[in-house]
């Protein structure tokens, strides 16, 4: 017979010590729109048709909430792939298997693979926690090829995606609730939910639609005196650069605007880059903004930064490997201990998202066996998704009400749309915003799933959504008709 403590336990009308009652105010505060209602019911679509595939007006579930490639039938990398195989079935390597792989793998990829089986043993064993050496310098020696700058592996911090050293850095800023972030608007969602959850305050400044998302510094002065006004202390100013959700790709002397204003607040700059292989416009070049600073020199040289990226996006795509890094630029060492000890507590980030991140800044070089499969590979994916962006903003443009700004760089449009008051009064009966509305009814009408423009804030009175351009280019055709068809019938529908 159970005791009867245990009988207390386990009683139906036992109050749970853990409640939306006393759960931490900061996850309730986060939110995360990428993953948030409308996904979570294009999930429950998803199952009811696996359950039955005839019963919805459409086939399947086109996921572009999320710059996720691969789901969306990107193909990896050849070499990356096989240098990762080999390294998670070290016996290939065997000298009784030798001949057979060889066969199979290039020469360049199975000496990549015994490169990273001595450095960390193996891919199932814990690593150091602040990622494994080798790999940090290969993300050092990538840095200071890209930028023509020194960088050293012990200011680079290996991460599970970027993500996790985006809310390791936030974290360490707020230390009291009265600290305040400045992020772009519209923003990722990311940083509004990492600074809801560790109790910050979000200071926006607004990016300018009619200039293509471009940023004024008039607009940061004044985002900052209005936060200083209230009694926020400003730390840092975060800058998505391609930017996310909005596509554009800062000019040089918009990104010395920004060094400056950093200075002049005494901010740390947070650079997110994790985009800077996506850009379609060559006269609108990537410039990553440690290149900035340090060509600046002078007073600029020891503004203090921390620069993110990431092995999900660009042409790898490998979202689900968890792989990217930090550098930290300029920070206080003593500071750079606390972010080892934070990131020691999770031991490590996974090992094979780490080699990954070695691959994707260390790839095949010319004259390597790989080399041509490696161009090949990259090019075409680079000229599939330019195009996929220019004939989804095309589209977008000729839709009754929408207008969409072109893609210079990232994975997303972010179409603006005017809603009619009908429209606005049917999202205001279920307690939406009116582009959740438009969101939810092409969801339920086509299977597409984008995220509404509340998700990543807006100006008050415009409406937005953001879509991935990554649906297979063979299928792009479909997939436009498909949303200019729903476009119409929700259009007549609200007139």
């Amino acid at each position: 017979m159970p005791s009867p403590l245990l009988r207390h336990a386990t009683a139906s009308n036992a109050p749970k010590v853990l409640s939306l009652n006393n759960i931490s105010k900061g996850i309730l505060k986060a939110e995360y729109a990428v993953r948030g209602e409308i996904a979570l019911r294009a999930d429950e679509l998803r199952k009811q048709l696996l359950a039955h595939p005839t019963s919805l007006p459409f086939k399947k579930i086109t996921n572009c909430n999320i710059g996720n490639p691969q789901q969306l039938k990107q193909r990896p990398i050849t070499f990356f792939r096989q240098v990762a195989a080999l390294v998670e079935y070290p016996d290939l390597l065997n000298e009784s298997n030798e001949a057979k792989t060889r066969t199979l793998f290039a020469d360049d990829a199975i000496a990549r693979a015994r490169t990273y089986i001595n450095a960390v043993g193996s891919s199932g064993a814990y690593s150091h926690s602040q990622g494994v050496p080798a790999v940090r310098s290969e993300v050092a020696k990538f840095i200071e090829a890209r930028d023509g700058f020194p960088s050293s592996p012990d200011n680079i911090f290996l991460t599970a995606g970027a993500s996790p050293g985006v809310q390791l850095v936030i974290n360490a800023l707020i230390s009291h609730n009265k600290v305040g972030i400045m992020i772009p608007i519209p923003q990722y969602p990311l940083y509004t939910a990492s600074i809801g959850l560790f109790d910050g305050v979000v200071v926006p400044y607004y990016l300018e639609e009619s200039t293509n998302w471009g940023l004024n510094k008039d607009e940061l002065v004044k985002s900052i005196k209005k936060a200083k006004n209230e009694g926020i202390e400003v730390r840092a100013m975060c800058v998505i650069n391609p930017g996310n959700p909005t596509g554009q790709c800062l000019g040089w002397d918009n990104m010395v605007d920004i060094v400056k204003f950093c200075k002049e607040e005494n901010l740390v700059l947070l650079a997110d880059e994790v985009y800077q292989t996506n850009i379609y416009t060559p006269e609108r070049p990537f410039h990553s903004f440690k290149k900035v600073i340090k060509s600046m020199g002078g007073i600029y040289g020891d503004l203090e930064l921390v620069s993110f990226h990431s092995i999900s996006k660009g042409m790898v795509g490998e979202c689900g490997r968890r792989g990217g890094y930090f550098e930290c630029t300029n920070i206080d060492s003593d500071a750079m201990e606390q972010f080892y000890k934070v990131s020691s507590i999770s031991l490590c980030p996974p090992v094979q998202g780490q080699l990954m991140v070695g691959l994707m800044t260390n790839p095949p070089k010319e004259g390597d066996t790989s080399f041509p499969l490696y161009q090949k590979e990259i090019s075409s994916i680079h000229a599939s998704l330019k195009r996929r962006a220019e004939s989804l903003a095309n589209l977008f443009n000729s839709l009754e009400g929408m207008t969409c700004n072109r893609a210079e760089g990232a994975l997303y449009l972010f179409p603006s749309i005017t809603l009619s008051q009908r429209a606005v009064a049917a999202a205001k009966a279920q307690s939406r915003q009116p582009d959740e509305l438009y969101c939810l009814e092409l969801l339920e009408e086509t299977g597409v799933c984008v995220v509404p423009g509340s998700g990543f804030l807006q100006k008050d009175g415009t409406w937005h959504f953001r879509s991935t351009f990554l649906p297979p280019e063979d299928e792009m055709g479909d997939f436009e008709t498909s949303l200019e068809k729903f476009h119409k019938k929700f259009m007549d529908k609200y007139r």
